[in-house]
């Protein structure tokens, strides 16, 4: 999993950051649970402020980047092909910027994409709506973050489903 650019300067912009801040950390502690690596970058920290909070506090080292794309960022990926990790799902911001264009470079260098469409904004609906278009023409997998955690999880006989589960039920906080 691959959290890309959800920072503190540039998130009050962002279409319904709330609700995807709230995904984002709903994937992030379902990869954790199944044991799925978690890996975020920042896109210039020193203009757009570290990762939020409750990101950041589940997050280890997140690289920082001036690239647009996380692939400015490779050792995140290094290990991954060695442990037999040929999928991401990625999430973040800005949809159209930053997590388009890692997804445009990941799926170019041959992984297989899914993108988390209800943890991914932007501060425009055109440019949400285009980029989803674009992220699913180039051969990304669109998918939500409840699905996600279901597919990852695989059966109901797995014992991190009650967690699954319990991140599943989780209601939004108004």
């Amino acid at each position: 999993m691959l959290v890309v650019d959800v920072q503190e300067r540039l998130l009050p912009a962002i279409r319904d950051h709330e609700r995807l801040v709230w995904n984002c950390r709903r994937l992030i502690d379902a990869a954790v649970a199944l044991g799925l690596p978690v890996a975020a970058t920042e896109q210039y920290p020193k203009g757009l402020g570290p990762t939020v909070a409750p990101l950041a506090e589940r997050l280890d080292d997140v690289p920082a980047k001036l690239r647009f794309s996380a692939g400015g960022c490779p050792a995140i990926f290094q290990e991954l092909p060695g442990r037999g990790i040929q999928k991401l799902l990625v999430c973040g911001i800005e949809a159209h910027v930053c997590v388009q264009q890692t997804v445009l470079d990941l799926l170019a260098d041959g992984w297989r994409v899914y993108v988390a469409v209800d943890a991914i904004g932007s501060r425009f609906a055109v440019d949400y709506e285009v980029s989803l278009r674009r992220m699913d023409a180039a051969g990304a997998t669109l998918t939500s973050t409840e699905a996600a955690m279901f597919e990852w999880c695989e059966t109901a006989n797995a014992a991190e489903f009650k967690q699954i589960s319990r991140l599943a039920r989780e209601v939004f906080p108004t």
